[in-house]
């Protein structure tokens, strides 16, 4: 067999090494694996006897036969292009309740050990366990083995296992990773149980056209004529303020929006920030206005006090603006609404549990041009030339869109993939309320 590591040559780039002999560098061949897994193709005018032709042809021709390793692109069929909320949904958990009632009678699954990541090219005694683990939620073939490698069979059934988790499809099994795989099989039926209670009080017609904010998710679906249009990675609300569950309709676009602080952040965030930096509301294009609408200077609010709360912040529209290019009203009495943010890097965390009640939407340019699919002339030339020319402009909806904040933690979809989600504001313990007492608003 031929096995190819990737290196860095004197100049920093990276090659490709050949080394034949089978067995001598494990790691070299775990490189090799995941460029091939990456989804590399043959160059038509490649040397068919090169290290990556030789590997490619070996590929078509030993275990990659029986597709357990087709790709990662492959494993996008655990996300269905069937909404997370539909007539059938509760149709498919009770499939997967009795699925993993049967996993329950059998005893569930052990745990696995703590100790070093597991990834491809590890050798031990964990990866037999962890093996079986994934065998018994059926993200591994049983015939795959019980071997101590951790090879591509069990790459990719622990890329499996975190899309239908909801984490990083990386391969890698680290503490979060880890965690996920130990919550018990008794825990996951009960998610279905409770879950199929919820959906099922959402199960009948939800609109020829819909947007659905799945929290526990912190992931945004659009929905048209009872398939899914797009999904978008979201970052909803801390444990201590969260995002209210709720049924609205969107109405309003507002564009290249100003920010109007709102009380509870000026209490909580802003006025501790005044008291360390008072450069912070200047460097941030905050204003303040007193209650005649006249301009003050951060000098003349006392921040040892909660004065501040008598006054409105306003941040201007711009890059750093808390709200991003566009933000997304629908009528609710929470104060929340869905907006665009300059945090970007926070949709590629795994916890994504950061706002202060409000639903950032990643990819907002194409969330809002099929929010406002149906008034005339529009378009995502449209809004990219909003947002671009920096105009302050109000879009009101001609046809409302109806939207729905949900809290679903489990559910399954026509090829019995079942999905879980940590249950971050525990509603799904008994007796859990199911929404917060005290309205929000944020960010």
């Amino acid at each position: 067999m031929i096995f190819i590591g990737i290196v860095a040559d004197k100049s920093g780039e990276k090659t490709l090494k050949s080394n034949s002999h089978f067995g001598r560098d494990l790691v070299s061949a775990g490189l090799a694996l995941s460029f091939i897994a990456a989804g590399a193709i043959l160059p038509a005018n490649a040397d068919e006897n090169s290290p990556i032709s030789v590997l490619l042809k070996y590929r078509q021709q030993a275990e990659w036969k029986d597709k357990f390793d087709s790709s990662f692109r492959d494993q996008v069929a655990v996300r269905s292009t069937q909404p997370t909320l539909s007539p059938q949904t509760a149709e498919h958990i009770s499939r997967a309740i009795e699925r993993y009632s049967a996993i329950v009678s059998r005893g569930g699954w052990e745990k696995i050990p703590g100790g070093a990541k597991m990834r491809l090219g590890t050798s031990s005694q964990n990866v037999v366990y962890l093996r079986r683990r994934l065998a018994a939620s059926g993200d591994l073939q049983a015939a795959a083995g019980m071997s101590n490698i951790f090879d591509s069979y069990v790459d990719l059934a622990v890329r499996r296992f975190q899309v239908r988790n909801g984490l990083a499809p990386n391969g890698i099994v680290d503490k979060s990773v880890l965690r996920s795989l130990n919550v018990s099989a008794q825990k996951r039926l009960a998610q279905l149980q409770t879950n199929m209670i919820r959906v099922r009080a959402m199960s009948g017609f939800l609109g020829d056209r819909y947007a659905m904010v799945n929290i526990p998710a912190a992931e945004i679906e659009t929905v048209e004529s009872g398939v899914v249009h797009s999904r978008h990675t979201a970052v909803v609300g801390k444990i201590d303020r969260q995002t209210p569950i709720l049924n609205s309709k969107i109405y309003e676009l507002n564009f290249n929006p100003y920010w109007h602080v709102p009380v509870s952040i000026i209490r909580k965030d802003l006025i501790p920030k005044m008291k360390k930096d008072p450069e912070y509301l200047k460097r941030n294009k905050i204003r303040i206005y007193d209650t005649k609408g006249e301009e003050l200077t951060p000098e003349m609010v006392d921040w040892n006090t909660e004065e501040a709360v008598n006054y409105t912040f306003r941040q201007e529209p711009g890059e750093i603006n808390s709200l991003g290019s566009v933000r997304i009203n629908f009528h609710n009495k929470h104060q929340v609404y869905l907006h665009d943010t300059p945090s970007k890097t926070l949709f590629g965390k795994d916890y994504r549990f950061h706002s202060s009640g409000c639903v950032r939407v990643q990819n907002v340019r194409e969330f809002v041009t099929w929010v406002g699919k149906g008034n005339g002339g529009w378009s995502r030339a449209r809004v990219d030339e909003l947002i671009r020319s920096g105009e302050r402009l109000d879009v009101k909806l001609k046809s409302r869109v109806p939207l729905y904040l949900a809290y679903v933690t489990a559910w399954a979809n026509a090829d019995g993939i079942v999905h879980f989600r940590d249950d971050i504001y525990k509603r799904d313990e008994p007796g859990a309320d199911g929404n917060p007492s005290d309205s929000v608003a944020s960010r």
